[in-house]
Order: C-alpha cells, then structure tokens, then sequence
C-alpha cells in the first residue's frame, strides 16, 4: 500500500499557486512528477501525492525545483481568480476516477502529438539535408560539365590548329614536289636532246666507221657486241614451313593492351597467398583435412550463405581467415554475410581490408573491387553516412 502524503503547504496569487511538498530522505527526479491541466502527481515508491485542482492551469509554463528534501511547484492559472481550495472538495469517487483517466488520457495524447510533431520535424530536417545535397551534387555536376566544355573546346582548337599546320606543311611538299618533277623532266629533256645529238653523229659517220664500234655510240656497240654475255637468272628459292609458337598468357587481352607488370604482381600475390598459413596449427588438431583448406571453407560459407544461414557462413569464413589471412574473397564474402546480419561497421572493416589486398587493380579483380565498393557504400549508408557511402 502507498504511504499517502497528507503534509503540504500552498499559498497563492489571483495568477499563479505556490505549492510546497516536503520529501525528506528520499531521491526525487523529474520522472517521478507528472502534471496536466488539472490533475497533479508525484510517485516516489512508496510514497504518493495526488491532487485534482480546483481549477485548470498551464502546464507548459508551471514549474517544479527540487532542492533540500522540497519539491516547489509554480502553478500558474488559466484564469486569474482566487482559489476556495488547492483540490476539489468531493467525495463522489467515479468523478474523481473520471478526472484522473481523462487527466492520464490527455497526457497520453498530447504526448503522441508532440512525438509527431518531432517525427514531421525530424522528416523535414532529412528533406532539407537531402534537397540541400542535391543542390550541391548539381553545383559540381555543372562545375564539371563546365569544365569538361572548356577542356573540349581548348581541345577542339589545338586540333583544328594541328590540322592547319599539316595541310600547309602538305601543301608545301607538294610544291616541292611538283619544282623536283619540273627539273627532273627538264634533266630527261637534255639527256635526251644529248642522245640525239650523238645519234646523229653515229649515223653522219663512214660506212667503215660504222662497222666499227664508235666511241659513244652505246646503241651500235649493244647490239653487235660479240662479248655481251646473257643475264644469269638466280635459281628459285627453297619452299619451307615456319613454325609461329605464342606465349600462353594468364589474362584474355592482347599483351601490348594489358598491363603486364602489374598483372604479374597480381598474380604473384595470389599465388604467395595461397601457400601462406597464418594459423597455429596446433590449435586446429580436431579439425578435418579439408577442414583445414581454406577454399574449402570458403565454398562451405558459399553455401551456408545461399542457404540462408549467415552465422553458420560467418563462422566458416572465419576460420578460413584464420588460416589464410591473404585471400581477399574471404574479407569480401564475409562482409556481404555481416550485411545480412546488420553488423554494419564489420562490413566496412572487411570491404575495405578486400579493397587493400585487391591491389594491384587488374581486370582479372575488377569484379571484386566493384563488389567491395558496393557491399562498403551500402553499409555506410545503412548508418546514414550518405557522404562517405
């Protein structure tokens, strides 16, 4: 039973009552009050004030200070008029119960409102952050289309003042062909007035002469020469088959496309991290044999995960990472079962630590990292980071 408070004190003004409720020897905090328009209370097991005041007051602006074992209350009134007393003087039971339920009721709704109220503030704060980043990713869209407009015209012009110089530069090759052509014709023109000249020459001379070879009369000599010998005609070359052998090569593209060093390295780490054990194991003499394959392991926690049974998934990719601690598709399947399970700051422990054994970035790792990215970006925003998501 509660010990009900009897000892009180009140005065008041035509505006305001003061009430004073002494409390010796036990704690009061300001959930042990509750107050509306007309019904006040203070619970401090097992003690017990009520009261049903005489008139309505405002309890936004009243007041309680506790202090020395006293609770203080400012009261102040709806309507300035002076008090008969500080609570209705009835003995009528069901009305008292009635003004207490109804007391309780308002409080019940009033505070409903107020936390509607916070929830449509709370909303439209989310809106106005949210139109207030739009605003600024169109800002720098803009910005960047800008700037990429300017670097296409700059590039657009150094392109047409390329063009230009190769067509003049064209243009004067081709006038320095056409003077070589001109003083060649004119070169062939000589020699062949020359040729003439000396054929005349031959022709003018004695018959005797002419069965003799003249000097210079290159034409007679060819044709009568006894000595003039037949062309040797080199023999047809031997037929044979060439052999072509190419480089077997890990990745699809083309060598001069890819980036070979870094491929290598790619493929060194992989192959360095498949030989690596990490773990003691002493530790793991119960396991199985392939209990002790971390790719074992990791298709196990494939499975569990397609199942459905992400913990089971979890704890099996543990213990690949507790024997293997380089595999990077063992942080990533991991982060995408600590996802499922809402262990956000896991997920983005175990994409980034993926993120930093994916390296170097290679196609053959592309999809991982793009993976890595998505499962880190969707657990940052599930924690409202939207910037960092």
């Amino acid at each position: 039973m509660p010990v009900w408070l009897r000892e009180y004190s009140w005065r008041q003004t035509g505006s305001a009552v003061y009430l004073s409720l002494p409390l010796r020897g036990v704690r009061v905090t300001p959930a042990n009050i509750f107050c509306t328009d007309q019904y006040l209370k203070v619970s401090i097991p097992p003690f017990l004030f009520e009261a049903i005041l005489y008139a309505p007051i405002d309890e936004t602006n009243s007041t309680a200070k506790i202090g020395n074992g006293i609770i203080f209350f400012t009261l102040y009134k709806k309507e300035e008029a002076m008090w008969d007393s500080l609570t209705i003087e009835n003995d009528n039971k069901e009305k008292l119960q009635y003004l207490r339920e109804n007391a309780v009721l308002k409080a019940h709704e009033k505070a409903k409102e107020e936390t509607e109220a916070k929830k449509v503030t709370k909303q439209e704060h989310k809106k106005y952050a949210l139109e207030a980043t739009m605003k600024l990713e169109e800002a720098e869209r803009k910005r960047i289309e800008n700037l990429k407009e300017k670097e296409r015209q700059k590039v657009t012009k150094e392109l047409e003042l390329w063009k230009k110089q190769q067509e003049d530069a064209e243009k004067q090759k081709r006038i320095q062909k056409g003077r070589e052509l001109h003083q060649e014709v004119e070169q062939l023109k000589e020699r062949k007035k020359e040729k003439m000249n000396k054929t005349r020459i031959c022709n003018e001379g004695t018959s005797e002469t002419r069965l003799k070879p003249t000097k210079g009369c290159h034409g007679s000599y060819s044709m009568f020469s006894e000595n003039l010998k037949e062309e040797q005609l080199p023999a047809p070359r031997s037929a044979a088959t060439i052999k072509i052998n190419f480089t077997s090569r890990v990745f699809p593209t083309a060598l001069r496309e890819s980036r070979a060093a870094e491929e290598e390295e790619w493929l060194r780490k992989q192959a360095e991290a498949r030989r690596t054990v990490s773990a003691d194991l002493s530790e793991l003499e119960d396991l199985k044999e392939e209990e002790k394959n971390p790719d074992w392991l990791k298709d196990k926690g494939n499975k569990m995960f397609a199942m459905g049974n992400y913990l089971a998934a979890v704890n099996a990719y543990n213990l690949a990472v507790q024997l293997n601690n380089k595999l990077p598709l063992l942080y990533l399947n991991r982060a995408a079962c600590h996802l499922k399970l809402r262990n956000l700051h896991k997920a983005i422990e175990d994409s980034s630590k993926a993120l930093e054994l994916l390296t170097p970035p290679v196609p053959d790792n592309e999809n991982a990292r793009v993976k890595a990215y998505v499962r880190r970006g969707t657990a940052f925003c599930q924690l409202e980071l939207y910037t960092e998501g």
